[in-house]
């Protein structure tokens, strides 16, 4: 018995041990991203005035079963500032039900107004969104290729904000920040915005300010076509091909410019299906690439040995997943073996350290929301303490992605249905693409909730509350994802 409790013991330190580690990496970035605002960017660009210095920009549209946002994207599209001579968009429309009528029809309407649009039809989705960049390419007349998902709507002058900046030939990528078209829609899209906020503001620039591998976002940016050959193509062998191509460029030497004053709306998950299945993807995808790219990182002679940390780190990132799932799911166990061995007193005060990992996140946060959504410190607060519940509450379902990536099991890249809302009037229910299936895995997170609630019931028993707000957090979290994933389907 004792040595089991020691085994718990071990994979519970060991877990905490690695969120620290990966809150001290953050830490950096944070602190990165805050010395990079006393920089002044000299960068060149091309200058627009002459018209000799204009290159030619393909648009590149990759499309699946999207009746209800095409129309939103196709105008938003039609609507950039930009010779008309010197810009090609492409549709790559993979779909295969009723929306490619509707797609054609705005296609040839927009094509009457003299833009170079065309539409590119596959008869079967091989390498799903890589197959269908990668076949676009080979037809592509742009220099550079600009990539937007079919729920992101670009301001008009999104590319004389963007493409200047490859006048540097070593630039290979500009990526802009995500912006939130429905971030107040509900609780769900609330913690969604709080999150990818940091990502792309502390995380984003506090890796490219030191020349750190970052990623190309999938879609809000553009790349040199020259770039992407070099770097190896498109691949579609993991389910995040953008961050793929971004590491395989990078260690090319291709410079990213990442451009956080420039923000481009997107549409957010509304509904907890759609959460689950683009964090399933996100997640496992990156699982996937740490696995693929580990020993080409490490290996590397063009990095140096602090971007080959940060770029593993940066791959483990759903991976952070595991070791939060495995401290939580231990917690309990943890809590009895407290209760009988007081010999291991001195060991329990010693965890209590790590409670710095929490006040680095805090803090790690608190500057992203300010700087995103202004001074509400009571307002970051519970939006802080909400976006830890649930993200616990989606460790469960990201911990299977991660397993699934590491060990190499393939998937179908399932993409996240998009509905349309933009407001707190948008209506999702008579969405065509919402799957009305209950997996295991809700049922799995019902029975955690109610694992945990007995962690909380056990605190009280035992007369030790050391745990009670980690489990009462964790109860809540895993509730609240089994809660909206029965009610979602209703």
């Amino acid at each position: 018995m004792l040595l089991l409790s020691y085994l718990i013991l071990f994979l519970y330190s060991l877990s905490i041990v690695v969120i620290f580690v990966y809150g001290l990496a953050q830490l950096n970035l944070l602190i990165n991203y805050l010395k990079s605002k006393k920089l002044i960017d000299n960068s060149q660009k091309f200058n627009f005035t002459n018209p000799t210095e204009i290159p030619l920009v393909t648009i590149q549209l990759p499309i699946f079963n999207e009746k209800y946002v095409v129309e939103r994207l196709l105008n938003a599209i039609a609507k950039l500032e930009y010779p008309k001579e010197k810009l090609e968009i492409q549709v790559l429309d993979d779909s295969n039900d009723d929306s490619t009528s509707i797609t054609k029809r705005i296609v040839a309407d927009l094509s009457q107004l003299g833009l170079d649009i065309k539409y590119i039809n596959r008869s079967n989705r091989s390498g799903f969104k890589a197959g269908a960049l990668k076949e676009g390419l080979v037809i592509a007349k742009g220099e550079f290729i600009a990539i937007f998902d079919a729920d992101f709507v670009p301001q008009k002058e999104w590319l004389l904000q963007t493409i200047p900046y490859f006048k540097d030939k070593t630039i290979g990528v500009v990526q802009t920040r995500w912006g939130h078209l429905n971030r107040n829609y509900s609780v769900l899209t609330k913690i969604q915005a709080f999150a990818l906020d940091a990502h792309f503001t502390l995380e984003q620039v506090g890796r490219n300010s030191k020349s750190h591998f970052i990623n190309f976002n999938g879609t809000a940016g553009v790349w040199r076509k020259q770039c992407i050959i070099d770097a190896g193509n498109w691949e579609s062998d993991t389910l995040t091909e953008d961050l793929d191509l971004s590491y395989r460029a990078q260690l090319k030497k291709w410079k990213f410019k990442y451009l956080e004053h420039i923000v481009t709306p997107a549409e957010l998950p509304a509904i907890i299906s759609a959460a689950r299945s683009q964090q399933f993807r996100w997640n496992k995808g990156g699982a996937e690439n740490l696995r693929k790219m580990f020993f080409r990182i490490i290996k590397a002679k063009t990095m140096t040995p602090k971007n080959k940390i940060h770029g593993i780190l940066h791959l483990m990132n759903s991976s952070l997943f595991l070791a939060i799932f495995i401290m939580a799911l231990l917690s309990v166990p943890v809590l009895y073996i407290k209760s009988f061995y007081v010999q291991l007193e001195t060991f329990f005060d010693a965890m209590l350290f790590f409670i710095i990992t929490t006040i680095i996140f805090f803090i790690y946060y608190w500057i992203a929301f300010k700087n995103t959504q202004g001074n509400d410190f009571f307002k970051f607060t519970k939006s802080f303490l909400t976006f830890f519940i649930i993200a616990m509450g989606f460790s469960f379902n990201n911990t299977i992605a991660v397993l699934e990536g590491l060990w190499g099991k393939k998937s179908e890249f399932v993409r996240t249905p998009k509905l349309n809302i933009e407001d707190r009037k948008g209506k999702w229910k008579d969405n065509k693409y919402i799957s009305k299936k209950i997996s295991k895995k809700v049922l799995a997170e019902g029975i955690l909730s109610g694992y945990f609630l007995f962690g909380i019931y056990s605190s009280y028993s035992l007369n030790d509350y050391s745990l009670l707000l980690l489990h009462l957090m964790l109860f809540f979290g895993f509730g609240f994802v089994f809660v909206k994933s029965i009610t979602d389907t209703k």
